[in-house]
C-alpha cells in the first residue's frame, strides 16, 4: 500500500540545496565515465534492480543558460521518457518549466549525446506510459500520492 504523504522533511528547504549539490556532483561523475559510473539509480524501488539514469541539458528560462541533471528515464524506441516528479513535491521541477519554454533538449545516455524536442504527454500518451514507468520506478505511484498536481510525463523526441 502507497503512503498518502511524503517522509518528513522532504519539505525542508535543506533539501534542494542538498539535491543540487549532489546532483551537480552525478553530472560531473557521469560524464567523466561515460554514465559507467552514475548511469543506475538504486534507491528505493530500485534498490535490487536498478533504473537506468540520463542526463538532461535545458535551457534556463531566465538565464538562457544550460542546466544539466541526472533523470531516472524509460526508452520508448527512439524516444526517451522522463518523469518530472520531483519526489512528489506540490511544484513542478524547474527543469520542467525550463523545456516548457523551449523544448529544445540535450539526451546524453552513457556516451551517446542526442538533441532531442521534449514535451509533455497528453492524456492517452500518459495513460498507457504511466504502468510502463511505474514498473521501471514503482516509487513513481507514492509521489503521485503524494500531491495533487498530476506529476507530468516528458517524451523527448529526435529533433
Amino acid at each position: 500500500m502507497s503512503p498518502k504523504s511524503p517522509p518528513k522533511g522532504l519539505d525542508s528547504p535543506v533539501v534542494p540545496k542538498f539535491i543540487k549539490v549532489v546532483s551537480r556532483l552525478h553530472v560531473e561523475t557521469y560524464r567523466a565515465t561515460n554514465g559507467r559510473v552514475g548511469g543506475t539509480w538504486r534507491v528505493g524501488s530500485a534498490l535490487r534492480r536498478g533504473v537506468p539514469i540520463c542526463l538532461l541539458t535545458t535551457r534556463g528560462r531566465k538565464t538562457g543558460r544550460p542546466r544539466t541533471l541526472p533523470l531516472l528515464y524509460m526508452r520508448d524506441g527512439d524516444r526517451v521518457v522522463i518523469v518530472a516528479s520531483q519526489g512528489g513535491l506540490p511544484k513542478h521541477p524547474m527543469w520542467y518549466l525550463n523545456l516548457r519554454d523551449d523544448p529544445r533538449v540535450v539526451v546524453r545516455v552513457g556516451a551517446d549525446v542526442r538533441r532531442m524536442r521534449a514535451r509533455t504527454a497528453d492524456a492517452g500518451e500518459r495513460a498507457a506510459l504511466w504502468p510502463r514507468l511505474v514498473e521501471v520506478y514503482a516509487d513513481y505511484d507514492d509521489y503521485q500520492s503524494w500531491t495533487d498536481r498530476e506529476i507530468p510525463v516528458v517524451i523527448c523526441e529526435p529533433a
